[in-house]
């Protein structure tokens, strides 16, 4: 494993999130509380851009479109495919996918910069 850089820390503000290209890898990076975090871009379920209204609420990451839920520390699944908008839809895709755990990256301050081991 390798440090890359991914972006500079005052393009990032404070309660956003970013998507960034590192190592061929689209990587979303965040800010929270006082620490930055760095995970796949797209959620597990359904390949959502989670960059796209992802909502970061007590540790977690939570899908804007169907609210997987997964802890930002480890990366490990909370709630699966609920879909609220049309509950019987989302227990019927929970069913047929595969239950995963989202990828989460260390990340490090480097003078100006985040980076984050890929």
């Amino acid at each position: 494993m390798k440090w890359h850089t991914a972006i500079k820390i005052k393009k990032l503000k404070p309660g956003k999130k970013k998507m960034v290209m590192v190592d061929r890898k689209l990587i979303l990076i965040g800010q929270s509380n006082e620490s930055y975090f760095a995970t796949e871009a797209l959620c597990r379920h359904m390949r959502w851009p989670l960059a796209y209204g992802a909502k970061i609420e007590d540790g977690c990451i939570k899908c804007p479109l169907h609210q997987t839920k997964h802890k930002l520390n480890d990366g490990s699944l909370l709630e699966w495919s609920p879909f609220p908008l049309f509950p019987p839809y989302g227990k019927l895709v929970g069913i047929l996918s595969k239950k995963k755990n989202l990828k989460i990256y260390e990340t490090r301050i480097n003078n100006e910069f985040i980076e984050i081991k890929i």
